[in-house]
């Protein structure tokens, strides 16, 4: 009971009501600007793996906003660890997909995702 009193009155003083005068569309809307901008990256530059795994991790950056705007505003810390798992994800998916392309390219030479098909097994 004494915490539960301690984590309403932390969670009021950390959301000061600038963020009830502003709506919550202005604050979603560079999450969506990221996710578009990554999905933009992957369709138009499909020839080039260094540019694909950039925007895949720009989609995965504007998720994880997503995730601590709205943990904001409800006032969960949910979200925010949330986020933080995603950050492990992407970071291991980047760490791995870069030693894959440096693998691609000392084995072929090149890095476009032509080639890609023929490293098999």
């Amino acid at each position: 009971m004494f915490f539960n009193n301690i984590v309403i009155s932390l969670s009021t003083f950390l959301t000061p009501d600038i963020y009830s005068f502003i709506p919550l569309i202005k604050f979603v809307l560079i999450p969506i600007i990221l996710f578009f901008t990554g999905i933009w990256g992957v369709v138009l530059n499909y020839k080039n793996l260094i540019i694909m795994l950039m925007s895949i991790e720009l989609m995965l950056l504007s998720a994880n906003l997503n995730f601590i705007i709205f943990a904001v505003h409800l006032t969960d810390l949910l979200g925010q660890i949330f986020a933080l798992f995603v950050l492990t994800v992407a970071a291991g998916e980047s760490a791995i997909g870069l030693a894959i392309i440096v693998l691609c390219y000392r084995i072929r030479k090149t890095i476009t995702i032509k080639f890609i098909n023929r490293v098999k097994g």
